[in-house]
């Protein structure tokens, strides 16, 4: 029998607005800001991550330590998630081979090491997330020492309220006296000598217990030589330094926290990959500054909106500076930083 009646068709002729389409309850259903409230989720370290996968140590300090694997839910998926974050963590967190765990929220951070491109890029970049010490790995020679850069790292350090630490290695290479007189005004600057072949593992060691700790230099001076000094099992690859260009070169490619054991205890290490540029176009003008607190004590004397720049009229800076009261190589460090960021708006 037909479907319809062949005596009619004009009348019977079949249309797709004929077709009864069921109701989508999901689909119709409004969306609602109401999430999950998971209270079954777990607190977990991110050790690192790559290629949108992360490891993730559960239950640190207990019993049950073990990492997994974790991705991020997708309400996460705008907010960067970085080594050293603590995360809450539902799903499969059993470790087990094959499992995958999902990070569906963050804790809150106490502190944030954060860079830019460059001076005139105002988009920071985070870079690790509750470290409460920088230690700047910076070598007497082969490179040579670049003071303007160690000054730009504890910019940071003191804008995100971690304290800053100094190793010079490859000491039996050159005196670092002339190098170090650029900071001998840092009253809480601490500084470890290391030569090649004698690195002062303990007391370095020491500094590390209950703190996490960031590693950061540039390229070539020795950090991964020395953190895998300090964590036998890191395995971070190591390179050289060019002998035309005087660069090292680039081996570590990502950020990692590691575990550091000592004799008095444990902490962490975080060792980041070498850079030869750290941009602070994130960073405003007053925490600038502050990181020079030796200048900033004298630039109280200058006048309201003073830029403290080398033709600012009546600047407490370039007065002490000329009367030989600071050094002069520390003020042109700090100009030069101001001066920088006095353009930064134009671009």
């Amino acid at each position: 029998m037909s479907w319809w009646n062949d005596d009619d068709d004009d009348d019977d002729v079949f249309d797709e607005a004929d077709v009864r389409v069921r109701p989508n309850p999901k689909a119709n259903r409004p969306r609602t800001k109401r999430r999950p409230a998971h209270d079954d989720a777990v607190i977990g370290r991110v050790l690192g991550t790559s290629r949108g996968r992360y490891r993730v140590l559960i239950d640190e300090g207990g019993s049950d330590e073990h990492e997994i694997t974790a991705t991020r839910a997708r309400e996460l998926r705008r907010m960067p998630i970085v080594t050293g974050d603590r995360a809450r963590v539902v799903g499969d967190t059993s470790g087990d081979e094959g499992t995958l765990g999902r990070m569906v929220g963050i804790e809150d951070r106490t502190s944030l090491l954060r860079r830019s491109a460059d001076d005139t890029d105002q988009v920071e970049r985070v870079i690790v997330a509750n470290a409460d010490q920088m230690l700047v790995v910076v070598a007497a020679a082969d490179p040579p020492p670049r003071p303007r850069l160690v000054d730009r790292y504890l910019v940071a350090a003191i804008d995100s309220g971690i304290r800053p630490l100094l190793v010079v290695t490859k000491t039996d290479l050159a005196d670092p006296s002339e190098f170090l007189s650029h900071f001998e005004e840092l009253d809480n600057l601490r500084v470890f000598l290391s030569a090649r072949d004698d690195p002062p593992l303990d007391e370095i060691g020491a500094a590390l217990v209950g703190h996490s700790t960031v590693f950061v230099g540039h390229s070539g001076v020795g950090k991964s030589t020395l953190v895998n000094a300090l964590v036998p099992d890191a395995d971070r690859a190591t390179g050289h330094v060019n002998e035309v260009t005087g660069r090292g070169r680039h081996t570590s490619s990502s950020t990692i926290s590691l575990r550091y054991r000592g004799q008095d205890g444990d902490g962490w290490v975080i060792d980041t990959p070498g850079v030869r540029s750290f941009g602070l176009g994130h960073i405003d003008h007053d925490s600038i500054l502050r990181a020079y607190p030796d200048l900033d004590e004298v630039a109280a004397d200058c006048p309201r909106g003073c830029t403290h720049l080398p033709g600012a009229p009546d600047c407490a800076l370039n007065d002490a500076r000329d009367a030989g009261r600071v050094a002069p190589a520390r003020v042109a460090s700090l100009q030069g930083l101001l001066e920088t960021f006095s353009h930064r708006d134009e671009y």
